[in-house]
């Protein structure tokens, strides 16, 4: 049986002259009853992720790809078996992904684009420097095979972590790898204003090298973190086995819901501290109303925040 959600990854660094018009625009042609999701808009592009029927999805990416400069839109596709958002967000943003650095700008300089296909052959050289641009949680649950976790805990600490570890010995070549390819396009901007030439960025990011390289052949180890419902996916793109804290909103590992800080719902090891009992009554109740959601066959989501 396939599965009823469709849903969009998608993302392009293009100049976009008035923001807020387009917005207004979006929020009356994006009209679909099934469409959920986040979308960003700010003046270097558009970043989001939209789900829905399959027809809503491919009437949603005809509309972006119809604002001038995105007719090469990235587009990710998989699917569902639930509704991975309670809504459709169209939000204005300084940034479609937050670094805090203006002059990282893909639209005006960016690295050299690798197809999954190729990407073994770059990071299995030694001389190529393999970068994981996601934050610490992520990397937690899955990377590539010798690939730098900065262990950050944001994207915008990125570009100080990296003149911290390489500003007075830059590496002669880089290769830089995320989720869907935002933030390391975006990376590679920042990394070759630092002066190196060699800079090069996983097309497509982690999903379409899951979605694409057979995993007999595959360098990548573990899961991978996505931001919505289904909270990771390994090789094919397939649900895996990992939950999600619904306090804190991080990834929890069949071994940390074995931790004693473990409730389902209310809090995990990394949470449990930092959190009032108050706060872990409504925590409590919401699993409560969850649970009777489940029961009664009626969706109740959390929701997410787009990072990637």
């Amino acid at each position: 049986m396939s599965l009823p959600y469709c849903i969009a990854a998608l993302y392009k660094f293009a100049p976009v002259s008035d923001p807020s018009t387009l917005r207004a625009s979006l929020r009356e042609r994006l009209n679909d009853p099934s469409l959920c999701g986040s979308l960003l808009i700010a003046s270097e592009g558009l970043n989001g992720t939209l789900a829905g029927s399959e027809a809503a999805i491919d009437g949603a990416i005809k509309t972006l790809r119809a604002i001038p400069g995105f007719g090469d839109l990235d587009v990710k596709i998989s699917r569902a078996r639930r509704r991975p958002f309670r809504k459709l967000k169209i939000r204005l943003k300084a940034e479609i992904v937050t670094m805090g650095m203006p002059d990282a700008d893909p639209n005006k300089v960016v690295g050299t684009y690798v197809v999954p296909a190729d990407w073994n052959t770059l990071i299995s050289d030694p001389d190529t420097v393999v970068i994981d641009t996601r934050n610490d949680y992520e990397v937690k649950i899955g990377t590539f095979e010798g690939a730098i976790n900065p262990e950050t805990l944001t994207f915008g600490a990125f570009p100080y972590w990296f003149k911290d570890s390489f500003g007075d010995r830059p590496p002669k070549r880089v290769a830089m790898f995320c989720t869907g390819g935002i933030r390391c396009e975006k990376a590679t901007s920042f990394v070759k204003q630092m002066g190196i030439d060699e800079v090069y960025h996983l097309k497509g990011g982690i999903l379409k090298y899951l979605e694409t390289v057979a995993e007999d052949d595959s360098l990548w180890r573990g899961d991978c973190f996505v931001f919505d419902e289904r909270v990771a996916v390994g090789h094919g793109l397939v649900p895996a086995n990992i939950g999600l804290c619904r306090a804190c909103k991080y990834p929890v590992t069949a071994r940390d819901m074995a931790h004693p800080a473990y409730e389902r719902g209310v809090s995990c090891a990394r949470c449990i501290d930092h959190t009032t009992a108050e706060q872990k009554d409504r925590f409590r109740e919401r699993q409560r109303q969850m649970t009777l959601a489940k029961q009664r066959g009626t969706p109740h989501l959390t929701g997410y925040e787009l990072i990637d």
